[in-house]
């Protein structure tokens, strides 16, 4: 029916990404980024906005595209070295209990 959309829930999102996300799904790694970027459903964070979709991107095939998405007023050099560790150390643990 139009107009009868269902409110959007941030954090019910957030969830279901991260679920998936820890199952490997590159869509679900780029999304939660996104989330974390924007500060929905989660605080703002742009480290973690880059570890994830770093991740994603690198699911897609697509490894250096995370670089276009965050500006340098986002996010500083020694923040993408943090992220870049952190995605490292989420690869090893396969994805799950990434985030602080």
């Amino acid at each position: 029916m139009p107009g009868c959309a269902a409110p959007q829930d941030d954090q019910l999102a957030v969830q279901w990404y991260s679920k998936a996300a820890e199952q490997g799904h590159a869509g679900a790694q780029l999304s939660l980024g996104s989330m974390y970027k924007e500060g929905r459903g989660v605080p703002k964070n742009y480290v973690y906005a880059y570890m994830w979709m770093s991740i994603g991107f690198e699911g897609l095939g697509a490894k250096g595209l995370v670089d276009g998405m965050l500006d340098e007023t986002e996010i500083t050099p020694s923040q993408i070295q943090k992220a870049k560790e952190l995605a490292r150390a989420c690869e090893r643990k396969q994805y799950k209990g990434c985030e602080v």
